[in-house]
Protein backbone atom coordinates (compact mmCIF):
# COMPACT_ATOMS: atom_id res chain seq x y z
CA UNK A 1 0.00 0.00 0.00
CA UNK A 2 0.97 3.78 -0.67
CA UNK A 3 2.11 5.43 2.09
CA UNK A 4 2.55 9.24 2.77
CA UNK A 5 4.12 11.82 0.40
CA UNK A 6 7.70 11.29 -0.74
CA UNK A 7 9.15 14.98 -0.91
CA UNK A 8 12.14 14.99 -3.16
CA UNK A 9 13.97 18.38 -2.78
CA UNK A 10 15.67 19.04 -6.51
CA UNK A 11 13.12 17.19 -8.18
CA UNK A 12 13.63 18.54 -11.64
CA UNK A 13 17.22 17.18 -11.39
CA UNK A 14 18.09 14.09 -13.51
CA UNK A 15 18.76 11.91 -10.29
CA UNK A 16 15.28 13.33 -8.53
CA UNK A 17 13.35 13.24 -11.59
CA UNK A 18 14.27 9.38 -12.09
CA UNK A 19 13.47 8.88 -8.67
CA UNK A 20 10.12 10.55 -9.07
CA UNK A 21 9.41 8.54 -12.22
CA UNK A 22 10.17 5.16 -10.54
CA UNK A 23 8.20 5.96 -7.35
CA UNK A 24 5.33 7.17 -9.21
CA UNK A 25 5.18 3.72 -11.20
CA UNK A 26 5.27 1.66 -7.84
CA UNK A 27 2.03 3.48 -6.75
CA UNK A 28 3.31 6.08 -4.58
CA UNK A 29 2.63 9.79 -4.19
CA UNK A 30 5.36 11.68 -4.92
CA UNK A 31 5.58 15.67 -4.17
CA UNK A 32 8.61 17.22 -6.64
CA UNK A 33 10.20 20.25 -5.12
CA UNK A 34 12.09 23.07 -6.64
CA UNK A 35 13.84 26.63 -6.33
CA UNK A 36 10.68 27.13 -9.01
CA UNK A 37 7.47 26.02 -7.99
CA UNK A 38 6.17 26.64 -12.20
CA UNK A 39 9.50 24.40 -12.71
CA UNK A 40 8.45 21.59 -10.18
CA UNK A 41 4.83 21.47 -11.69
CA UNK A 42 5.92 20.92 -14.92
CA UNK A 43 8.12 18.30 -14.15
CA UNK A 44 4.99 16.70 -12.28
CA UNK A 45 3.21 17.20 -15.44
CA UNK A 46 5.69 15.55 -17.52
CA UNK A 47 5.58 12.83 -14.71
CA UNK A 48 2.09 12.42 -15.27
CA UNK A 49 2.38 12.50 -19.16
CA UNK A 50 4.60 9.05 -18.84
CA UNK A 51 2.60 7.44 -15.75
CA UNK A 52 -1.13 8.37 -16.44
CA UNK A 53 -2.45 6.91 -12.89
CA UNK A 54 0.41 9.00 -11.06
CA UNK A 55 0.13 11.25 -7.80
CA UNK A 56 2.50 13.18 -8.07
CA UNK A 57 2.41 17.56 -7.33
CA UNK A 58 4.77 20.26 -7.53
CA UNK A 59 6.16 22.95 -5.22
CA UNK A 60 8.59 25.02 -3.95
CA UNK A 61 11.19 23.07 -2.36
CA UNK A 62 10.29 24.26 1.37
CA UNK A 63 6.71 23.22 0.61
CA UNK A 64 7.57 20.37 -0.61
CA UNK A 65 10.16 19.09 2.30
CA UNK A 66 7.33 19.31 4.84
CA UNK A 67 5.10 16.96 3.01
CA UNK A 68 6.50 13.99 4.16
CA UNK A 69 8.17 12.14 6.67
CA UNK A 70 11.57 11.49 4.30
CA UNK A 71 12.63 13.37 2.33
CA UNK A 72 15.09 12.89 -0.46
CA UNK A 73 17.83 15.82 -1.18
CA UNK A 74 19.01 15.11 -4.70
CA UNK A 75 20.75 18.11 -5.90
CA UNK A 76 24.19 18.48 -6.93
CA UNK A 77 26.97 19.11 -4.63
CA UNK A 78 27.48 23.30 -5.12
CA UNK A 79 23.89 23.62 -4.51
CA UNK A 80 23.86 21.22 -1.52
CA UNK A 81 24.92 23.75 1.18
CA UNK A 82 22.13 26.80 -0.48
CA UNK A 83 19.36 24.03 -0.02
CA UNK A 84 20.03 23.37 3.56
CA UNK A 85 20.48 26.38 4.28
CA UNK A 86 16.62 27.20 2.65
CA UNK A 87 15.54 24.59 4.18
CA UNK A 88 16.33 25.14 8.11
CA UNK A 89 12.78 26.56 8.39
CA UNK A 90 11.13 23.88 6.42
CA UNK A 91 12.11 20.49 7.79
CA UNK A 92 11.47 19.68 11.61
CA UNK A 93 12.32 16.88 14.67
CA UNK A 94 11.69 13.71 13.63
CA UNK A 95 12.08 14.15 9.78
CA UNK A 96 14.94 12.10 7.61
CA UNK A 97 16.39 13.48 4.97
CA UNK A 98 18.49 11.48 2.64
CA UNK A 99 21.25 12.61 1.43
CA UNK A 100 21.82 11.36 -2.35
CA UNK A 101 25.09 14.25 -3.02
CA UNK A 102 28.41 13.25 -4.00
CA UNK A 103 31.08 16.00 -3.91
CA UNK A 104 32.48 15.40 -7.21
CA UNK A 105 35.36 17.91 -8.60
CA UNK A 106 32.70 18.81 -11.43
CA UNK A 107 31.37 21.40 -8.78
CA UNK A 108 34.42 23.64 -9.12
CA UNK A 109 35.43 23.21 -13.09
CA UNK A 110 36.76 19.70 -12.10
CA UNK A 111 36.90 16.30 -13.57
CA UNK A 112 33.34 14.38 -12.75
CA UNK A 113 35.83 11.27 -12.19
CA UNK A 114 37.38 12.82 -8.92
CA UNK A 115 35.95 13.69 -5.21
CA UNK A 116 36.32 16.87 -3.87
CA UNK A 117 37.55 16.69 -0.45
CA UNK A 118 34.72 17.43 2.45
CA UNK A 119 36.65 18.79 6.19
CA UNK A 120 33.33 16.84 7.67
CA UNK A 121 34.12 13.81 5.65
CA UNK A 122 31.45 13.26 3.36
CA UNK A 123 28.66 15.40 2.17
CA UNK A 124 26.11 13.25 4.20
CA UNK A 125 28.36 14.17 7.55
CA UNK A 126 27.90 17.83 6.31
CA UNK A 127 24.50 17.67 5.94
CA UNK A 128 23.91 16.43 9.16
CA UNK A 129 25.66 19.31 10.27
CA UNK A 130 23.30 21.95 8.57
CA UNK A 131 20.23 20.25 9.45
CA UNK A 132 17.76 21.36 12.19
CA UNK A 133 18.36 19.72 15.42
CA UNK A 134 16.37 16.82 15.54
CA UNK A 135 16.45 16.24 11.95
CA UNK A 136 18.08 12.62 10.85
CA UNK A 137 20.20 12.53 8.16
CA UNK A 138 20.35 9.37 5.98
CA UNK A 139 22.85 8.43 3.31
CA UNK A 140 21.59 6.99 -0.11
CA UNK A 141 21.43 6.41 -3.90
CA UNK A 142 24.91 7.37 -4.58
CA UNK A 143 25.46 4.80 -7.21
CA UNK A 144 22.13 4.75 -8.85
CA UNK A 145 22.51 6.35 -12.33
CA UNK A 146 19.92 8.41 -12.75
CA UNK A 147 19.72 7.69 -17.02
CA UNK A 148 18.87 4.52 -16.35
CA UNK A 149 16.13 5.15 -13.07
CA UNK A 150 14.50 7.67 -15.27
CA UNK A 151 14.11 4.67 -18.65
CA UNK A 152 11.23 3.33 -17.61
CA UNK A 153 11.34 0.05 -19.63
CA UNK A 154 15.15 -0.74 -18.70
CA UNK A 155 14.82 -3.37 -15.51
CA UNK A 156 17.04 -2.58 -12.16
CA UNK A 157 19.35 -4.79 -10.80
CA UNK A 158 21.36 -2.78 -8.43
CA UNK A 159 22.02 -2.46 -4.34
CA UNK A 160 21.35 0.48 -2.72
CA UNK A 161 24.10 1.54 -0.04
CA UNK A 162 22.37 3.32 2.92
CA UNK A 163 24.20 4.78 5.62
CA UNK A 164 23.62 6.17 8.98
CA UNK A 165 23.36 6.56 12.80
CA UNK A 166 20.05 4.47 13.66
CA UNK A 167 19.33 1.14 12.01
CA UNK A 168 15.39 2.06 12.60
CA UNK A 169 16.13 5.31 10.50
CA UNK A 170 17.72 3.72 7.77
CA UNK A 171 14.75 0.73 7.51
CA UNK A 172 12.46 3.69 7.10
CA UNK A 173 14.51 5.03 4.01
CA UNK A 174 15.12 1.22 2.58
CA UNK A 175 11.40 0.68 2.70
CA UNK A 176 11.21 3.51 0.24
CA UNK A 177 13.77 1.86 -1.78
CA UNK A 178 12.06 -1.33 -1.73
CA UNK A 179 9.31 0.56 -3.67
CA UNK A 180 11.04 0.51 -7.04
CA UNK A 181 11.79 -2.95 -8.20
CA UNK A 182 15.19 -4.68 -9.24
CA UNK A 183 16.55 -2.13 -6.50
CA UNK A 184 18.31 -3.87 -3.11
CA UNK A 185 18.63 -1.93 -0.03
CA UNK A 186 22.15 -2.48 1.88
CA UNK A 187 22.91 -1.55 5.79
CA UNK A 188 25.88 -0.18 5.07
CA UNK A 189 26.86 0.95 8.57
CA UNK A 190 27.39 4.41 10.23
CA UNK A 191 27.18 7.77 8.88
CA UNK A 192 30.94 8.25 8.26
CA UNK A 193 30.52 4.89 5.87
CA UNK A 194 29.01 7.74 3.59
CA UNK A 195 32.31 8.80 2.52
CA UNK A 196 33.41 5.59 1.35
CA UNK A 197 29.90 5.14 -0.58
CA UNK A 198 30.00 8.66 -2.25
CA UNK A 199 33.73 7.89 -3.72
CA UNK A 200 32.09 5.06 -5.99
CA UNK A 201 30.40 7.65 -7.66
CA UNK A 202 33.24 8.93 -9.23
CA UNK A 203 34.81 5.34 -10.11
CA UNK A 204 31.05 4.21 -11.57
CA UNK A 205 31.54 7.05 -13.82
CA UNK A 206 35.20 6.21 -15.24
CA UNK A 207 33.95 2.96 -15.82
CA UNK A 208 30.56 3.37 -17.34
CA UNK A 209 32.66 6.30 -19.88
CA UNK A 210 35.31 4.04 -20.52
CA UNK A 211 32.78 1.23 -21.59
CA UNK A 212 29.82 2.99 -22.82
CA UNK A 213 27.47 1.47 -20.07
CA UNK A 214 25.38 2.32 -17.21
CA UNK A 215 26.63 0.03 -14.34
CA UNK A 216 25.74 -0.02 -10.66
CA UNK A 217 26.96 -2.06 -7.97
CA UNK A 218 25.81 -5.38 -6.90
CA UNK A 219 27.08 -7.14 -3.71
CA UNK A 220 26.77 -10.62 -3.31
CA UNK A 221 26.65 -13.14 -0.96
CA UNK A 222 24.33 -11.46 1.01
CA UNK A 223 21.66 -12.99 3.32
CA UNK A 224 18.03 -12.51 1.02
CA UNK A 225 16.60 -11.22 4.61
CA UNK A 226 18.63 -7.91 5.33
CA UNK A 227 16.59 -6.39 7.44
Amino acid sequence: MPGSPIPIVGGTGALGFGLALRLAKAGQEVVIGSRDAGRAAEAAAKVRERISNAHVAGMENSDAAQAGEVVFLTVPFRAQSENLTNLKGALKPGQILVDATVPLAAAVSGKATRLLGVPQGSAAEQAQEMVPKGVTVVSALHTVDAATLADLGTPLDQDVLICGERKDDKRKVADVVRWIEGLRPVNAGALETARFVEALTPLLISVNIRNKSHAGVKLTGLSDELW
